[in-house]
């Protein structure tokens, strides 16, 4: 049974209850290789053979060959029902196809957002005529999707929007007049998904507005950092003309659209930086095992064992996270069926069920991602620098992660605003009864000593989700409703909450691995790589939670908080070297992450 989203920082999860990768059915791992595959072979070995990356400036005709080679193998259809030609997966299985896409490097965003963004507001909110009409041709990449929101002026704050749908006299189109950026596949999108206010609303609409309607002007290829195989352009609308038919879900109802799509968005992105951190890390093995300094390979060496190993570890402790989610989201899904509700209304409720836990696997996932290929990067020496290896496409491709599906910043912000809303408004999260525990086991800590293996375990989450409890409350009580304004410390409290979540992941996932059986070597080095996480995941703790009080405690208010906290994040007492260590040795007897 699925924990209601957020109900993880105040309820104890089952490992019988996780979902795990090992659980993958023989068909969702056929589907990874497949896309993996793909990627191989229509991707990176082609950029291998041309010496460069694609470019959308230059390659934009080759790009949409990929895109319909992709169709081809039902890729582009992965969402889509099978009554539409698509492949009408699970919600989980795309998360396998969106960690696997991220071998395909810039490519991945091109068809993310074909699959995603694109299309998925069609799925999620269009009527039976609109799905009718659109989606078969999106399936089959006959029809290019695209997505635009942002505009010069509003980007976090996407309902600022100046985008605007007047209509008619006669009453049978909306004129849209606007200016979007940053809109990924515009420079080749047959339709694009816009978001307008009409008249003076108050909240945006959205509409599905072919390129064919005219009115629409395409502005060049940006030059950008990373992603650069992704077409990415300013789109300007000017007397468009758009069918009433043509609006999508209700009027002003495009803001919630905007959010619910965002949300499928942030978690197929944390599963997809895995994948590419999981790429970044073989490759970093590889040429660890390979590259020799005073005639020793370099993996020998303590120091890249040090990154290798903390590199593991945060990809297995990530991943925890992004299939847990994924299968609660399926079982949300089943639920509301029985409840009697539409496809398309679960679809939308379980999203917004784990908003929480999507904006958290956003950050974590992207900010993971940036380090291991980073690492991977300075483990290559000066071979990584040079564009022959081909890990600074990796890096620079990254770096976008963090910005778009909504800024790290902002989705911090959004973790903790969303539960706080939930705790608060619709009371569905009892943070303050929670809260009231925490005393209790304060007390517990100061006379209680530290315990082995997984008591241990269990103490270090419960103590991280402990002192967001304690610090959440106590500046709630004293700040008021002036507490959304601190935003620096709604940001610590968003790194505990994330760390909590993360970390409570991957000891499920752990507890689960050991009911199973199986490899015991392997099973060292996945316990290894989660007590590394938990050791780094105190220290972060530690620093958050300092800083936190810092901001809104002073004199004896502070020094009782800051002992508080020390009692709760005791110091964890293993050897996070030796951990590294072994699990760099597991990788070494596996020639590859197999975690």
């Amino acid at each position: 049974m699925a924990l209601k989203g957020g109900s993880f920082l105040i309820e104890q999860g089952n490992p019988k209850d996780i979902f795990i990768r090992e659980e993958f059915t023989e068909e969702q791992v056929m589907i990874g290789e497949m896309v993996k595959d793909f990627c191989i072979q229509e991707i990176q070995n082609p950029i291998k053979e041309r010496g460069r990356e694609f470019e959308a400036d230059k390659d934009r005709d080759e790009i949409v060959k990929q895109l319909e080679k992709a169709a081809e193998l039902g890729l582009c259809g992965v969402a889509i029902s099978e009554e539409h030609g698509g492949m009408a997966l699970d919600f989980n299985t795309g998360l396998i196809f969106s960690e696997s896409i991220a071998l395909g490097l810039s490519f991945a965003t091109t068809i993310g957002a074909h699959t995603s963004i694109g299309s998925l507001p069609i799925v999620y909110y269009g009527t039976k005529e609109q799905q009718d009409k659109y989606l078969p041709g999106v399936a089959t990449a006959q029809l290019k999707a695209s997505y635009c929101l942002t505009e010069p002026t509003a980007g976090s704050d996407a309902n600022s929007g100046k985008t605007q749908a007047i209509l008619n006299a006669e009453g049978t189109h909306y004129i849209l007049n606007g200016q979007k950026m940053w809109i990924t596949n515009g420079g080749f999108a047959d339709i694009f998904i816009v978001f307008a206010k009409i008249d003076d609303d108050k909240n945006l609409s959205a509409f599905i507005v072919e390129k064919a309607f005219g009115g629409i002007t395409i502005g060049a290829e940006e030059k950008k950092l990373g992603i650069k195989g992704s077409s990415t352009v300013q789109v300007f609308f000017e007397d468009c003309p758009v069918p009433v038919e043509n609006l999508l879900g209700k009027r002003q109802e495009g803001f919630a659209i905007a959010l619910n799509i965002l949300n499928t968005g942030r978690i197929k992105l944390a599963a997809g930086t895995n994948g590419g951190a999981k790429f970044a890390l073989d490759q970093a093995l590889t040429y660890a095992m390979e590259r020799k300094q005073f005639e020793t390979a370099i993996v020998e060496f303590g120091a890249m064992q040090h990154k290798l190993g903390e590199m593991a570890s945060r990809v297995f402790c990530v991943d925890a996270g992004v299939y847990r989610v994924g299968r609660d989201i399926d079982l949300k899904r089943a639920e509301l069926k029985a409840a009697g509700k539409t496809v398309q209304e679960g679809k939308l409720e379980s999203l917004r069920e784990y908003a929480i836990e999507c904006a958290i696997l956003k950050v974590k996932g992207s900010e993971n991602a940036a380090y291991v290929i980073d690492e991977a990067l300075q483990i290559h020496g000066g071979m990584g620098y040079s564009a022959e290896a081909g890990i600074e496409i990796g890096y620079r491709d990254a770096r976008i992660t963090r910005i778009y599906e909504g800024t790290n910043e902002i989705n911090r912000m959004l973790s903790v605003a969303e539960l706080t809303k939930r705790a608060l408004k619709t009371k569905e999260i009892d943070l303050i009864g929670a809260g009231k525990k925490v005393q209790s086991r304060v007390i517990s800590a100061i006379f209680t000593g530290t315990k082995d293996g997984a008591a241990e375990e269990a103490r270090i989450v419960q103590a991280i989700k402990d002192v967001f409890l304690f610090i959440s409350g106590t500046a709630g009580r004293k700040l008021g409703k002036g507490m959304v304004d601190e935003q620096e410390m709604v940001i610590n409290l968003a790194d505990l909450l994330a760390d909590a979540f993360i970390c409570d992941s991957a000891v499920l996932k752990l507890r689960k691995l050991e009911t199973m059986g199986g490899d015991k070597a392997k099973l060292a080095a996945q316990r290894a790589a989660v007590q590394v996480y938990l050791y780094e995941a105190l220290e972060r703790a530690r620093k958050a939670a300092q800083d936190a009080i810092a901001s809104y405690a002073t004199g004896g208010e502070k020094k009782r908080a800051n002992y508080i906290v020390k009692k709760l994040l005791k110091t964890y007492d293993v050897n996070p070297k030796q951990l590294r260590r072994d699990i760099v040795k597991y990788m070494l007897s596996e020639g590859k992450y197999t975690l």
